[in-house]
């Protein structure tokens, strides 16, 4: 069974040739020291040089969904409401400091715990968007539940925000007659979604407050937000 393995002959360019035709199959063989520094010589020599396409290339192409991106951004930026996206855009990376706490007011209120300047968004108004017919069926059932306070703000004509089981704190934000905040709806990506904007400056530890604007009717609801100027009920 003993044979004489033929000896392994190295090719000009000093690489070892394989007299099977395969390396797997000759098994393990050790290499010469100066045949490693050959090896790693030549690979660092191409590995310095850039290959010829990226001396001329600055940038990658782009590419059909980066394109889309493109165009939808720059169809949705335009129009006279550049500032209320860019803002909103804001609001959504860096959300200001707020917290709810036992209000004057009513209950429950919202309060800044930075200061916020005049004229900028303070936090959008979560909630599910639902129909009139669904409004008007929750709002029967929220009272045989025992749900005293409503939290649905109306959008448009046939759309209305139920923030009562599924919304943030934007639903503890109490009525003043003489707010420091107001509500603005806005349409980003063709979806209305209601802001909360900053009337004046606003201190820390000041309760964030705006006019809900509630229909005259003739059960009236009372007011306690106990500024000069109260109209004595909401609605």
């Amino acid at each position: 069974t003993s044979f004489s393995t033929p000896k392994k002959k190295k090719r000009d360019d000093g690489m070892r040739e394989h007299v099977t035709g395969c390396a797997r199959s000759e098994g393990y063989y050790k290499i010469d020291k100066k045949d490693k520094l050959k090896y790693l010589n030549n690979s660092r020599a191409f590995a310095e040089e850039p290959p010829a396409d990226t001396q001329v290339r600055t940038c990658p192409p782009l590419t059909a969904r980066r394109r889309s991106e493109q165009r939808r951004l720059l169809s949705s930026f335009t129009g006279s409401c550049d500032s209320d996206l860019l803002k909103f855009n804001q609001l959504k990376f860096r959300k200001k400091k707020l917290k709810f706490c036992k209000s004057h007011i009513h209950d429950w209120g919202l309060f800044a715990m930075e200061p916020i300047a005049a004229d900028e968004m303070v936090i959008e108004y979560v909630g599910q968007n639902i129909r009139q017919v669904i409004a008007d069926m929750r709002e029967k059932r929220y009272e045989d539940e025992g749900i005293g306070s409503s939290y649905m703000f109306r959008v448009d004509h046939d759309t209305i925000i139920d923030a009562t089981k599924c919304g943030n704190f934007a639903r503890f934000i109490n009525h003043s007659c003489n707010p420091n905040c107001y509500a603005k709806v806005i349409t980003v990506e063709s979806q209305k979604k209601i802001v909360i904007y900053s009337k004046q400056h606003i201190n820390v530890n000041e309760e964030i407050t705006y006019d809900y604007k509630f229909p005259i009717e003739d059960v009236k609801i009372p007011c306690l937000c106990g500024s000069e100027n109260c109209r004595g009920t909401l609605n």
